[in-house]
């Protein structure tokens, strides 16, 4: 007799606990086809353990110390982690290390935002609908600052499907798209061999001809990326522009973070009943979950494998020094008994009913 699996079962193979466990960190993910955002965490060394909160079509991630952003369909929400008040968390009182809680929501409209990263100045976004790079704050929906030379405007028309930022700790370096069209959604008509990696101080390109590159990533002065529709790790020679192929993910692979000698990244199943997805080489083998790469030995470590709710993931992140970290949606009741001041965090009491 079949047994019919809970939402967000998954199975994963053993050395995964053990590696989140060992770096004191928590995972976090976006899938915007389940409209969530999934923290694993490792509560020992052969346990791992998923919180799930509800973001509509989430998407782009940043993380920065304490601080988490999420994309959404028509929002961007805030939220700030307030460790204080993690073990009087009423639902769950002493099983958090850290809580994430919404600060702000900065009402952007549908922009498709993907990759998102903090500088000194505040959020920025690759602003996939007006193919371009943009600051998000309170002032507009919107502030772009860069665009590939080959757009000729900026109009909410996906022309090159913008995707990916590498950010160096001083500005964005290079970014992703599946074209150098400057048509309405024009990347559709050469997805598979029409990506590029742009290098953005001068405006060259570096590569061309990707199946839809993602996810481009400096660490340790390397640069990698993902050839998503080839299932692919790649490292860039910035100063030949060619690439080398890591390592083989086994699905179409979008979103990844480094820890230590470890790349966490993202892998999907592939829609099949749509056009856009159904002729990619990786169309056959994909399921979803998260790969982890360790680079020293250029070998898959751990897998993480969804069994059910969950079919792309699209950003993945790593939380430092959170063992297991609680997270509250900016929709639920919850997050309004939270009240946090410099003067100190608390959890409000529960209101007194008023006697007729």
């Amino acid at each position: 007799m079949n047994r019919t699996l809970p939402p967000f079962s998954s199975i994963y193979t053993p050395e995964v606990p053990e590696i989140l466990y060992n770096a004191g960190c928590t995972l976090a993910i976006s899938t915007y086809q389940a409209g969530k955002v999934i923290f694993i965490s490792a509560v020992s060394k052969d346990k791992l353990i998923q919180l799930a909160r509800t973001f509509d079509s989430a998407m782009g991630l940043a993380a920065e110390e304490n601080t988490l952003a999420v994309a959404c369909k028509n929002e961007v929400v805030l939220l700030k982690n307030a460790p204080e008040l993690a073990p009087g968390y009423p639902p769950k009182p002493n099983t958090y290390d850290a809580l994430f809680f919404p600060r702000a929501v900065y009402n952007t409209g549908q922009l498709a935002l993907h990759d998102m990263h903090w500088d000194k100045q505040g959020l920025l976004a690759v602003n996939t609908l007006f193919s371009c790079l943009a600051r998000v704050d309170e002032n507009f929906s919107f502030t772009p600052f860069w665009q590939p030379d080959f757009i000729s405007s900026l109009e909410p028309e996906d022309r090159c499907h913008l995707n990916g930022m590498a950010y160096t700790g001083e500005q964005v370096e290079y970014v992703t798209a599946l074209s150098n069209t400057d048509s309405y959604q024009g990347w559709r008509r050469n997805k598979l061999n029409g990506g590029l990696l742009i290098h953005v101080p001068s405006g060259k390109t570096i590569l061309s001809g990707l199946a839809m590159p993602h996810s481009p990533r400096l660490y340790n002065n390397k640069l990698y990326l993902l050839i998503s529709a080839e299932g692919l790790l790649v490292e860039v020679n910035k100063e030949t522009g060619k690439y080398r192929e890591v390592i083989s993910l086994g699905g179409f692979a979008r979103g990844m973070a480094f820890n230590g000698k470890y790349l966490f990244i993202g892998v999907s199943r592939l829609r099949h009943h749509t056009g856009i997805f159904s002729d990619l080489p990786i169309a056959q083998t994909s399921f979803a979950g998260v790969v982890i790469v360790d680079l020293e030995k250029e070998n898959i470590a751990g897998t993480i494998k969804y069994q059910t709710s969950v079919e792309e993931i699209y950003d993945v992140k790593i939380l430092p020094g959170m063992h297991r970290p609680g997270i509250i949606g900016h929709t639920g009741k919850n997050e309004q008994a939270a009240l946090v001041s410099p003067a100190g965090n608390f959890w409000a009491a529960p209101s007194k009913k008023v006697k007729q």
